[in-house]
């Protein structure tokens, strides 16, 4: 077990990659769940109108449950003690009460399909069937902020194999949940996945407040926090540029999904999107562990850093090298075709997305440390500017590209994509510089 000093003068690449290798497997095990549920759903009756109906429904839930995403990020560098574990599990819940609220009204008829035939001109059975897929997805963004919260506990105190068990009984009940659906019942493809997602994320929720109970024992026994400086208030300054930050970057993926509608070849590009989206979030999933990571071991006088930039920047080369290798070869038509079960017709389609994004990784992984090394140093403001930057490059690059090129949908969502990520990486240059400038008193 690595041992984490206050300098972390010691640090080396093999310790980083021992505290690192359960963050990655577990955010790797949650990639699997996509190509997985898309498998599944891909061989049952009208593929294509679930499929579509599944990723625009796992899109929406994605979009609500944003503003408890960076709760893992809050709980890793605030919970030191009583005080700070209390307040932060108050305000914890009260996130995932009110993005629960949330949910419910969206799902309010005259709302959902004001939204989703209306703004986004979808079909109206796809419509109806993203409508019923969305209601077995209501405790989904709760069950999310509570399981985070907790992980950012175990993370803190070391303990990333057990945030990686936690994943591990959660796929296990996914799966379990979809096989048995397939099989032995008649639901739709949609239902399928969203039931199965659904469960699997509450299983996980339930196990990881289990595993966080001996540290969470042990930070009840310190009382170190300022009480004056850590109140509601702190939290909230503290967090509410995350929050905005989620919001704002997990708003990207319905975004997309809302010009699709507007696209040339606009059904095969809501189909194959989750897939490709899918494929690309196994090879980003290194990148995302990586935040964490970052928040943990890097110290007060930045002498970790020189070793986390080298791991960094290893790991972003191997990540998009990695999607190369499926995008640019034969192993694209395995992936697609005979792991996913998309048609011959819609796994060709699914290719030049793919190879159009495969940068994207390494991006994310240059994206995460830019962040990490300023959640540090309890400087979140510019992390939101950036992920603003990027919802705007996205934006302007989608209207660009449908309304003036007339290009493929998906075609124009990877491009869009990838050309943001970008944007947000140069954008926190500055930023990054400055935050590791800072002043350990």
């Amino acid at each position: 077990m690595l041992s984490i000093s206050k300098n972390n003068t010691d640090l080396t690449i093999k310790k980083i990659f021992l505290f690192w290798v359960p963050l990655a497997a577990t955010w790797l095990m949650m990639a699997v769940e996509g190509p997985f549920l898309a498998a599944v759903i891909a061989r049952l009756q009208n593929p294509k109108y679930n499929l579509a109906a599944y990723g625009v429904a796992f899109s929406f839930a994605i979009l609500i449950e944003a503003p408890i995403i960076m709760i893992t990020s809050a709980s890793t560098a605030l919970v030191k003690d009583q005080v700070s574990y209390m307040k932060l599990r108050n305000f914890t819940f009260f996130l995932n009460f009110m993005v629960t609220l949330i949910m419910i009204v969206f799902l309010i008829p005259n709302v959902f399909f004001f939204v989703t035939r209306d703004l986004m001109n979808l079909d109206k059975s796809i419509a109806e069937l993203t409508h019923q897929t969305t209601m077995f997805l209501i405790p989904w963004a709760a069950a999310i902020g509570y399981r985070r919260f907790y992980q950012g506990i175990l993370i803190r105190n070391n303990l990333t194999r057990r945030v990686a068990y936690g994943t591990v009984f959660r796929l296990l009940t996914m799966s379990s949940v979809a096989v048995i659906s397939y099989l032995f019942t008649s639901l739709k493809g949609a239902f399928v996945g969203g039931a199965a997602l659904c469960c699997g994320v509450l299983a996980e929720a339930v196990i990881s407040r289990i595993m966080a109970h001996s540290s969470i024992k042990k930070v009840n026994q310190i009382n170190d926090t300022d009480k004056k400086r850590f109140r509601y208030r702190f939290i909230t300054k503290f967090y509410y540029p995350l929050a905005l930050t989620s919001i704002l970057s997990l708003g990207i993926h319905p975004l997309v999904t809302f010009f699709m509608g507007q696209s040339r070849m606009p059904l095969e590009s809501l189909a194959v999107l989750p897939v490709i989206n899918s494929l690309v979030f196994i090879f980003r999933s290194t990148g995302l562990s990586f935040q964490e990571v970052g928040i943990a071991l890097l110290d007060k006088k930045n002498k970790a850093f020189p070793v986390l930039r080298k791991f960094a920047v290893l790991l972003g080369l191997g990540a998009s090298l990695g999607l190369s290798l499926v995008a640019f070869t034969p192993l694209s038509e395995v992936w697609f075709q005979q792991i996913s079960g998309l048609s011959g017709e819609l796994s060709r389609f699914a290719v030049r997305p793919t190879q159009i994004l495969f940068l994207l990784p390494g991006l994310s992984v240059m994206l995460c440390f830019q962040r990490a090394i300023i959640i540090k140093k309890e400087k979140t403001k510019p992390v939101t500017i950036a992920t603003a930057v990027e919802l705007i490059g996205v934006i302007i690059f989608l209207i660009f590209t449908i309304h003036w090129f007339n290009w493929v949908g998906a075609v124009c969502a990877a491009v869009s994509m990838t050309l943001g990520r970008l944007a947000a990486d140069i954008y926190l240059l500055r930023p990054f510089s400055r935050a590791l400038h800072i002043s350990a008193d």
